[in-house]
Parts: structure tokens; sequence; C-alpha cells
């Protein structure tokens, strides 16, 4: 039965603190929880859920073993939901064991350098997704990828991408064989730039772009041409215009 336990648990892992603690995250809304639930490259712990949510699912439930199973009333839900309306299901699911950085040769990666916003990596990891890339490489100060709002605007695609945390500068060093690309506001214009299968995308921070010691390690800059009268794109559109660019 679904208590008090439950809830104190459950909202605690609102916190970056005690997800990591926990080695857990949680995800929300049916579409976002059965794609993680699919891609099996997460193990789901519990599965709060209103009865006629599991009731419609009960079938697609027998694929997937080992979670605990426990209905929730409308208000207890609210309770635990980080969501303004919350949506049928949330589920707690572990966190996969940080993947070793490997050969990035060949490949298109996408590297991120402080994006803090966890709404904007979200939409970058989903973005990333759309294109076929199978890499994101993130600074420590990046947001969380574990974030309840990170999660929540992949819609599933978590499960598709690898996303790791590193020194960036010292990781651009290694791989210093692989052309280095860095959005900014005068460079290249990206228009005229080739669909190419190997290269590495830099992304800078909302407000102050990439960093200078970042920068100095990038091969070329590169900007999307500006027509209108706003002063700057947001980090995640800019990425979708840049990898289509190169795509």
């Amino acid at each position: 039965m679904f208590n008090k336990t439950h809830t104190k648990y459950i909202q605690s892992l609102h916190h970056k603190k005690f997800r990591d603690e926990n080695s857990v995250f949680i995800a929300e809304g049916p579409k976002v929880v059965l794609e993680l639930l699919d891609s099996r490259e997460f193990i789901c712990e519990q599965l709060f859920a209103t009865d006629d949510w599991f009731r419609n699912n009960e079938k697609l439930l027998q694929k997937y073993s080992g979670m605990e199973q426990l209905v929730v009333k409308d208000f207890e839900l609210e309770k635990i939901s980080l969501l303004t309306t919350p949506n049928n299901v949330l589920a707690v699911f572990k966190k996969k064991a940080p993947a070793a950085l490997h050969n990035f040769k060949g490949k298109i990666t996408l590297v991120l350098d402080t994006i803090q916003d966890p709404g904007n990596l979200g939409t970058i990891i989903r973005t990333a997704d759309w294109f076929g890339i199978e890499n994101i490489v993130c600074s420590p100060a990046c947001a969380d990828m574990y974030s309840p709002k990170v999660v929540q605007s992949t819609m599933g695609s978590l499960a598709r991408v690898n996303i790791f945390y590193t020194q960036l500068e010292e990781w651009l060093q290694q791989n210093s064989g692989i052309k280095k690309y860095a959005a900014a506001l005068h460079g290249k214009n990206i228009n005229s730039l080739k669909a190419t299968k190997e290269a590495i995308i830099i992304i800078g921070n909302e407000g102050k772009g990439v960093s200078d010691a970042v920068m100095q390690l990038v091969d070329e800059k590169i900007t999307i041409p500006k027509i209108g009268e706003a002063e700057s794109l947001n980090a995640a559109v800019a990425t979708g215009i840049i990898l289509a660019a190169f795509c």
C-alpha cells in the first residue's frame, strides 16, 4: 500500500543529493515511463500509477518484472509529482553505471560547456537523438542528466544517447585528431558547411557562450546567420540548427 514513507522518498528524489545517494531517478508520464521501460537501459524499481492506468496497461506490463507496483489515488500522485498536472504514472529507475569515454572517431559528437538549464539539456538530448548523435560530452557544471525536468524534456531519448561528464579541456586535448567547431556570435556561416561524418560540435553556456579555455582548443568558430533583431538564440534551438547543417 502507498504510504507516507513512499511520499517522503519520492519527494527527496526531486533533489540531486538524494538521487546520487540512492543512485536512482524519477520519470513521469506514460510516454517517458513506457519508453524507458521498453529500452531495457534502465531497471525500474518502483511504479506508482492510478488504478485506471494499471488496468489499461496490464498486458504491456507483463513484459517487465522485478519492480514494485503501487496503485495511487490522484491526490497521492499530486504529492509526489513535479508536474503542474500529474499524468497517471511515475516511476523510479536505477541510474546506469557511468559509461567509459570510448572512441569518438568517425562520429559527430556533441559537447556542452556549462548548459545549466535542465529544460535546455533535456531538449538538446532529444534533438541529438533525432539527428542520430550517439554521444554527448558535458562539462561538470552542466545540469544533471537525471534531473526530473531533464528526464521529462528528453521524452525517452535519455535511453538512446550516451551522456558523459568530464573536464572538457583535458578531453578535447585527448581527441585532438577530430576537428572541433564551437558555436559563437562571430564565425563561419553554418550555411557554408558541408555534411560530415566526423566532428566535435561545442555548444556554450546560455548566457556566456563557450568558455575561453575551451575556445582556445577549437579549430573553427561557427555561427548561425542573424536576420532579425533578437539578441541571441536559445541554446537548444541553436543546437538543432547547427546539427541540421552538419548532418
